[in-house]
């Protein structure tokens, strides 16, 4: 992983940040989403929570896929992003099961909540789970279809 080089200044804007870069299980998963919901608030975005594990080739080939050229900007403008670490189905579940079913979903599972933390979509019919069969343009559909304003 290559280490984040320090922003233009034309980047420093509120909807210019790093997205996350695979799934920490250090992290605090509870505060990050809480912080998240707080940005989106301000920052009129929505929140897309990516359950996941680095040992997952899906979830692997899904991050690539935010960091692509054709997906990245679309989460930078209407997103605010975390990832949360499952581990081996060990880890974060509780907070996982407040939004997601894993038994259907597997992983990666995304959800997208408003702002003031009402659920809008979660992937409960594991359309994310074969990542690795999908491209950008799968992906950035979805992402469009779920943005504020988005016609779900």
């Amino acid at each position: 992983m290559s280490p984040i080089s320090s922003p233009s200044p034309e980047a420093t804007s509120a909807t210019a940040r790093a997205l996350p870069d695979g799934y920490d299980a250090n992290r605090n998963a509870k505060a990050d989403i809480q912080a998240a919901l707080a940005t989106a608030a301000k920052e009129h975005r929505e929140v897309l929570i990516d359950f996941g594990a680095n040992w997952c080739p899906d979830c692997k080939v899904l991050d690539a896929m935010f960091h692509s050229a054709q997906v990245e900007p679309l989460l930078q403008k209407d997103y605010v992003v975390v990832a949360v670490d499952v581990g081996e189905f060990d880890h974060n579940i509780d907070l996982a099961s407040k939004y997601v079913d894993l038994q259907t979903s597997g992983i990666p599972a995304l959800v997208v909540l408003q702002p003031d933390g009402t659920l809008r979509t979660a992937t409960n019919d594991g359309s994310f789970a074969n990542a690795q069969t999908m491209d950008a343009s799968q992906v950035s559909a979805f992402l469009t279809r779920w943005a504020p304003g988005g016609n779900q």
